[in-house]
């Protein structure tokens, strides 16, 4: 079993298509299709369900794939770390990124990243925080932005607060509540209630509040952009509970930010594998965004 042909495997499960596996890898179909089938009988199952239209994953597939990103991001962080040693950094930074990764520090720190260190290429992977959290764990991401879980993280997880912030209700600024000073969460029984879904890294936090308050949590709708949230509230369907620090909440006249009580506070963080798991560009953005965010680093 050889890493190109695991590399071959790769593409053209993520690409769906031997065709464009090949322009990806730049090498024939014939070549790729060859690697494939060779592979299949070292193993002795079929990996990929064929027909005219499509390429699909068996369950033989789904079961190499994690395999098959480990191999792949172990040559690439070999070759990083050489690289790094000659003085040139190149490689790959994977990345996930949880909503509100725009309100954060993060993309001002890439942008100082990409300066110092252009021969690196970032892949950003959009998602919640319940689905990003594992990838990391796995080996597939290097790190996430995602909100810190309600409970503590694991002990092989490193992590650094990039924002600190409080849930606020969004309200139709032609509705009684608007005019509140704050909002209280038994107010929000007698309201449709639109609110993050049950993957957001969010949830938890909220449905802990209400029960401490003895309110029943009960989202009428759930959806973890908090565009869409707006543009809800703006159409009369009900109040919104979002992160405070999303931009643009407070830019709308169509909707009037309100605090809630009690505060229901949350911290969103970079979050990633401690210990020599580390690829080199990792190390890099982590060196370089202890002088950026806040103190008292998570190592």
């Amino acid at each position: 079993m050889e890493v190109r042909t695991l590399q071959y495997f790769l593409a053209v499960a993520e690409e769906q298509s031997f065709t464009r596996a090949a322009d990806r890898c730049r090498v024939a179909q014939p070549a790729i299709s060859q690697q494939i089938r060779s592979l299949e009988r070292e193993l002795g199952e079929a990996l990929f369900q064929r027909d005219s239209r499509n390429v699909r994953l068996t369950a033989a597939g789904n079961a190499l794939m994690p395999h098959a990103r480990a191999v792949s991001a172990a040559v690439a962080a070999a070759k990083a770390e050489f690289a790094a040693r000659s003085g040139l950094l190149t490689g790959t930074l994977s990345l996930g990124a949880a909503d509100g990764v725009e309100s954060s520090s993060l993309p001002a720190l890439l942008g100082t990243f990409h300066r110092l260190h252009p021969g690196v290429s970032v892949n950003l992977a959009e998602g919640s925080s319940a689905s990003l959290i594992p990838q990391v764990r796995q080996g597939s991401l290097d790190a996430v932005f995602a909100a810190v879980p309600l409970e503590s993280l694991d002990p092989g997880f490193g992590h650094r607060v990039l924002v600190r912030d409080e849930i606020v209700a969004l309200v139709a600024s032609d509705q009684p509540q608007a005019q509140q000073s704050a909002l209280s969460l038994d107010e929000f029984s007698a309201t449709p209630l639109i609110t993050y879904g049950q993957d957001s890294g969010l949830y938890p936090r909220l449905r802990t509040a209400f029960k401490r308050a003895g309110v029943p949590f009960r989202p009428a709708y759930a959806t973890n952009h908090v565009a869409l949230q707006l543009e809800l509230v703006a159409s009369g369907v009900g109040i919104a509970l979002a992160a405070g620090a999303v931009r643009g909440i407070t830019s709308d006249p169509r909707v009037t930010v309100v605090p809630v009580t009690p505060r229901i506070p949350y911290a969103k963080a970079l979050i990633w594998r401690s210990g020599q798991h580390s690829s080199a560009p990792l190390r890099a953005l982590l060196d370089l965004q202890y002088s950026a965010a806040e103190p008292s680093p998570t190592k």
